[in-house]
């Protein structure tokens, strides 16, 4: 059975039980009992009788574009609840609006206590999934940009943390010949490790994705 593979933070990889070529479909168990199809991208070792290659999910949305739809549904679902919740809690808007004092001992006493009861509580709810509507909107923003963001899980790392090497690589030449101000004492240093970071992930990226 083909399973996933922790790699190194973010990338997951498949351990095969046999030989894959580039663009095949394998089908990948994961942690849950749950079949994903992959597509095989390189080899990136063979140990123990079986096959570790760099895949990508044959899915249309990523992992993060679907937790960002299900907290967008959650949104929506929340919102909703909220709303009739708050068209509940108008029950009798018109009596209640004129003022009118409890008539303690009167028979419409209990009546009047518990529409506002209901009323009180149908708001409760009405402020509970708005909550849960603006905290499910934080979420889905979250994994909005999750989804956007480049990590060595796609084959474009490759380009994208070049240039970011690049970039890093000038910034830190620029500190040591003093073409650059420094801005702090670490400077220097952070900029050196960034650019060791940087050319790990290129090299990762390569054994990765590269043809």
């Amino acid at each position: 059975m083909n399973k996933f593979k922790k790699y190194c933070p973010n990338v997951w990889i498949a351990e095969c039980d046999e030989e894959c070529e580039k663009g095949d479909i394998i089908e990948l168990e994961t942690k849950y009992g749950n079949d994903v199809e992959c597509e095989v991208y390189n080899l990136i070792a063979q140990k123990n009788d079986k096959y570790y290659y760099s895949i990508v999910r044959v899915e249309e949305l990523s992992y993060a574009e679907r937790k960002a739809e299900k907290y967008n549904n959650s949104v929506i679902n929340n919102e909703n609840k909220s709303s009739q919740y708050y068209n509940a809690s108008q029950e009798g808007r018109e009596f209640l609006s004129l003022g009118e004092p409890i008539k303690v001992g009167h028979h419409s006493e209990k009546r009047h206590r518990a529409l506002i009861e209901r009323n009180n509580n149908r708001m409760d709810k009405c402020i509970e999934f708005s909550k849960k509507a603006e905290s499910a909107e934080y979420k889905a923003e979250y994994w909005a940009n999750k989804a956007e963001q480049i990590t060595l899980a796609n084959p474009e790392s490759i380009e994208h943390f070049l240039y970011q090497l690049e970039k890093a690589t000038a910034y830190h030449k620029g500190l040591k010949d003093g073409t650059i101000k420094k801005e702090h004492s670490y400077s220097l240093v952070y900029a050196n490790k960034e650019v060791k970071e940087l050319k790990n992930k290129v090299e990762t990226a390569n054994l990765l994705w590269k043809d």
